[in-house]
């Protein structure tokens, strides 16, 4: 990660140090402007990286900067041709040698018009990118950024091949950083979830190739992201495990195996992943850069919208295979905005989103699911309802308690994760309720320091742990109550006097290690010694000390 690369980091504040002097201090609207030209940049790199590795196969391909491109404005006037542009001056490498004026003039004329057109009128890219403006002032500000981008593009490079990290994780922890700067910017309460806790999740829910995957609230597409480079890294290790692989894919510095190039996968699984992706989001800015996070890792075609899925107008239900998610933890929606399918009459948006992925999950599906810790133990009916939803219609596998500083520094909150698994429907009739047991984990550290630097440790903390244990997990013999993790049966979660009762205190047995303490007087010579010194019995007799005679009057009354 970024924290391991110091070089890398400077690059990337130096970027945005350059923006934030440039006049575009506003962190979400510098990171949407930096995202553009990144995936100019990336753009493209990709194409020029296919087209080199079709002509080796003897392929053919058909390159994004081939033939000419007519703006939109001119596509229904007469003769539209005269008004075409030779795609091949669109490319990062091309324009970045112009002089400032004229690269600045290019770019915004050209360059971003092409861009928001990229993959066709009808796409869901191009209709997002439909309001997106690119507003970089300066002809200066735009060479320097230009320059800096090919710098960090090189340093990325340079990383790869001397650490075998995989060029587009690398370009993932740049993406990521910018990402992290919305924290300042103190707009919609976004911030995002740490990649570690993500790859986490998807090793807790194991998504498959042809599973249907959804985040209701994505923001930058991080979950969505997570799932893809989980399900191509399986499809990589099975091909190595054939003799297909060029080499052994080796644990990042949080323990896990991950890879993002998909070159490996045919055809056909490649469509299929594609395919399975679905996001959604409330702010349009968070849709453009989730679709560009996603293209930008190889995902040409993601699907992101722009929707509120609490609302009336999502009318989606049972189905998705696997909905991971960090829902807003905060604020709440107008009553009358409020999906009429949603049934636990309450505003407080945490409560309605974990009611909603359970909606949208297809029998058999299974959720993970960030949700802040007053949803285990709240005393209001609707979390109440929505705890005994969770026990009866759903099989909850596990409930997994962070500590309060993983999410800093954008929040202090702490925070659970809960996995479960629909088995019930909101219209079925409950015969037997789907959680036999649940086990409950207390993860006390994540591998990173729990203040505002959130620096790497040397040990991965829990987190390879949770995942061997999770899948490990035994109810007859996962019975200690003393342990880090144990499994608690419905009966005893059912008769919990404060209604389904999840939190992890409620079951945990402390352990208090006995103390043994020195008598009273042999502790009150101790303190007279150090005020006199080794003296005898008479010569103490005779000292005048206000604070000896005390503590030898307060020794004589404990004996």
């Amino acid at each position: 990660m970024l924290q391991n690369n110091p070089e890398l980091k400077s690059k990337i504040d130096q970027l945005w140090n350059k923006f934030w002097s440039g006049g575009i201090s506003n962190p979400l609207t510098a990171i949407e402007q930096i995202t553009y030209l990144l995936f100019m940049k990336r753009l493209d790199e990709l194409d020029l990286k296919r087209q080199s590795n079709a002509e080796w196969a003897g392929e053919k391909y058909n390159s994004k900067f081939k033939g000419r491109w007519i703006p939109l404005e001119y596509r229904n006037q007469p003769e539209p041709e005269k008004f075409a542009i030779d795609k091949r001056t669109l490319r990062w490498s091309e324009f970045k040698h112009m002089q400032a004026e004229e690269m600045l003039q290019h770019v915004q004329g050209k360059v971003f018009p092409f861009l928001k057109d990229l993959n066709g009128a009808e796409s869901n890219f191009t209709h997002h990118m439909k309001n997106a403006v690119f507003i970089i002032p300066k002809p200066a500000l735009l060479v320097e950024a230009v320059k800096t981008i090919d710098e960090i593009f090189a340093v990325m490079e340079k990383d790869s091949q001397e650490k075998g990290q995989a060029f587009q994780d690398i370009q993932g922890d740049v993406y990521e950083m910018l990402l992290s700067e919305i924290a300042t910017a103190g707009k919609n309460g976004q911030f995002r979830t740490p990649r570690h806790i993500i790859k986490l999740m998807a090793d807790l829910v194991q998504p498959q190739l042809g599973h249907r995957i959804a985040d209701p609230a994505c923001g930058s597409g991080g979950f969505l992201l997570g799932a893809y480079q989980y399900i191509v890294t399986q499809l990589a290790m099975t091909q190595m495990k054939k003799g297909a692989g060029s080499k052994d894919l080796v644990p990042d510095e949080d323990g896990f195996v991950r890879t993002s190039v998909a070159a490996a996968l045919t055809e056909k699984a490649q469509t299929i992943l594609q395919d399975s992706l679905y996001g959604y989001d409330i702010d349009a800015t968070m849709v453009r850069l989730g679709l560009m996070n996603l293209m930008m890792h190889g995902i040409d075609e993601p699907h992101i919208d722009y929707k509120d899925t609490l609302s009336k107008s999502y009318l989606e239900e049972s189905e998705y295979d696997i909905v991971m998610a960090n829902p807003p933890f905060t604020g709440s929606i107008d009553k009358g905005d409020i999906n009429e399918n949603l049934s636990l009459g309450t505003t407080k948006t945490e409560l309605l989103f974990v009611e909603n992925i359970y909606r949208l999950l297809k029998k058999g599906g299974t959720a993970c699911v960030i949700v802040p810790q007053g949803v285990l133990f709240g005393s209001g009916g609707a979390f109440k309802t929505l705890r005994q939803l969770l026990v009866e219609r759903c099989d909850l596998k596990a409930v997994i308690t962070l500590p309060s500083g993983v999410f800093k520094p954008y929040a202090g909150v702490s925070t659970a994760i809960l996995l479960f698994t629909k088995v019930w429907g909101p219209k079925d009739k409950v015969t037997q309720p789907a959680t036999e047991h649940v086990w409950f984990y207390e993860m006390v550290a994540d591998g990173y320091s729990l203040d505002d630097k959130r620096s790497k440790q040397e040990c991965n903390g829990d987190l390879q742990d949770i995942v061997a244990r999770y899948h490990a997990r035994n109810a007859a013999t996962d019975t200690d109550r003393t342990a880090k993790c144990f499994m608690v049966p419905r009966a005893e979660i059912e008769a919990e006097a404060e209604g389904y009762d999840l939190s992890l205190s409620r079951y945990k047995t402390e352990v208090f290690e006995e103390v043994h303490y020195d008598a009273p007087g042999m502790i009150l010579n101790r303190l007279i010694q150090a005020e006199v010194g080794d003296v005898d019995e008479a010569a103490l007799a005779k000292v005048q000390s206000g604070i000896v005679r005390e503590l030898l009057e307060l020794k004589g009354m404990v004996g």
